[in-house]
């Protein structure tokens, strides 16, 4: 409880010091260190630490990606402050760096965000990390060439002046589907709104930075950091169910693959088209799309082992229960019949020898059944020592079978030097497309072992 009290204090502190800068930005519109170095800086990493510290309704992802993109870009402003104030330069190089990373970080922290449970699986995560990178790295590597036409400077220089707008465009079509896909909440009212006020802050500074009308210091700039503090703040609160399935969120991925492929093929066909460093971010994400596809294998193999445990007898190997009813739902068309059988007798031998021999007993008699029944045949154990068969055909012909399962104990069974002598008591019902095939073999069982019958058909 004194956790979130404390939490809370914090949002209210950050966003307390966002409105007193602005407030002093407008009061003292000269740029100061106190102003802007400290008091416009301090509020993004505060977000940082807002978003690191947010409840675990998060999606623990999320958080961590958000908190280190806002705290990479504020390093980036902080670097970029400081060369306006101090002699002492830093290279511009290192804040566009912090600047150009805050973009896939943020990208994954937002993807990570549309979801509404706490854990992520290693696919979702791979997914969010290639689309994160893919799609940054394709769009600004082929608008790099015309862009240098345009563009003075190195390819690198240009990259970085390209990658901040394509960063943007991205953000404000996350907007978009977020909003699209999403239903209206508290958070997705702030996740939405954060992005678009970091974006909109953004392209209206490189709009103003083309047209050479930027004023350093000016209030617009508070956009950027109000859009990092309402991201941030959004991680606090619930996300609803949302519409933005594991299959978007693959097909996203696939995109950006085949994206980063053309990328490479268009560099293996034109050599020195792109720089060499723009290919980096292609080789990753098909590295990372290997992976994933490793991945995939793997899950989709523990799901298909996992399915067939679970419709598997793990004694005798046989189909169980389940598997049973569904054949019978699917047999109400056939001409044929379902026997039960009950072993007589079983019960004594659990209480002499114990279990151990009569799960041997169990797996022999289900191999006797199992070769005595004709081909296309299909034979279950429904549980201790029940059986269940489904036979198509004539009715006549599966009361033979029954009669042939049951001579198959009529001689002993052998375990670890003991002989066994078992029956089994059958019962037999015709498929009539109703829905009590289930129901009138059990009955026909019961009065086969009450009446000592042995075989009953119903």
């Amino acid at each position: 409880m004194q956790t979130e009290k404390r939490y809370t204090i914090l949002k209210w502190i950050t966003a307390g010091i966002l409105i007193i800068h602005l407030v002093a930005r407008l009061m003292f519109p000269t740029p100061s260190i106190l102003i802007d170095l400290i008091g416009f800086n301090i509020v993004g990493l505060l977000s940082a630490v807002i978003a690191f510290n947010a409840p675990v309704i998060s999606d623990r992802i999320s958080a961590i990606t958000i908190g280190m993109a806002c705290s990479i870009w504020s390093m980036g402003s902080i670097f970029s402050t400081w060369n306006s104030f101090f002699e002492l330069k830093i290279p511009e190089s290192i804040s566009d760096i912090c600047y150009s990373l805050f973009y896939p970080l943020i990208f994954l922290g937002v993807i990570r965000s549309f979801t509404h449970k706490r854990s992520i699986s290693a696919l979702e995560l791979l997914d969010s990390v290639i689309i994160a990178v893919g799609f940054t790295s394709v769009l600004a590597a082929f608008l790099l060439k015309p862009a240098m036409i345009s563009f003075e400077g190195s390819a690198f220089s240009v990259f970085i002046s390209i990658l901040y707008p394509v960063g943007d465009i991205v953000l404000l079509a996350m907007v978009l589907v977020y909003v699209l896909l999403t239903p209206i909440s508290i958070r997705s009212l702030l996740l939405a709104g954060g992005l678009l006020s970091f974006a909109l802050s953004d392209l209206f500074f490189i709009w103003s930075s083309i047209n050479s009308t930027y004023k350093f210091g000016s209030a617009t700039d508070n956009g950027w950091i109000l859009g990092l503090l309402l991201i941030a703040i959004s991680l606090s609160y619930l996300s609803p169910e949302s519409k933005f399935s594991d299959k978007i969120s693959s097909y996203s991925a696939t995109i950006a693959l085949i994206s980063s492929t053309c990328l490479l093929g268009v560099a293996a066909l034109k050599p020195g088209y792109f720089p060499s460093f723009i290919l980096l971010p292609g080789f990753i994400t098909i590295a990372l799309a290997f992976i994933r596809m490793s991945f995939a294998l793997q899950e989709a193999n523990t799901a298909a082992t996992e399915r067939a445990l679970a419709r598997t007898d793990e004694l005798t190997g046989l189909p169980n229960r389940r598997r049973l009813i569904s054949e019978i739902e699917e047999f109400v068309d056939k001409e044929g019949s379902l026997l039960l059988l009950d072993l007589d007798g079983f019960k004594p031998i659990n209480d002499t020898y114990g279990h151990e021999i009569g799960d041997k007993v169990l797996k022999q008699v289900a191999l006797r059944f199992d070769r005595a029944l004709p081909h296309g045949a299909f034979l279950a154990r429904l549980g201790g020592d029940e059986f269940g068969v489904l036979i198509e055909g004539l009715h006549e012909s599966a009361i033979e079978i029954a009669l042939a399962l049951r001579a198959t104990l009529s001689y002993p069974i052998h375990i670890d030097s003991n002989e066994i002598l078992l029956g089994v008591s059958i019962g037999v019902a015709k498929n009539t497309g109703d829905a009590d095939l289930l129901l009138r073999a059990d009955t026909a069982m019961y009065k086969a072992k009450r009446e000592g019958l042995g075989v009953c058909p119903l």
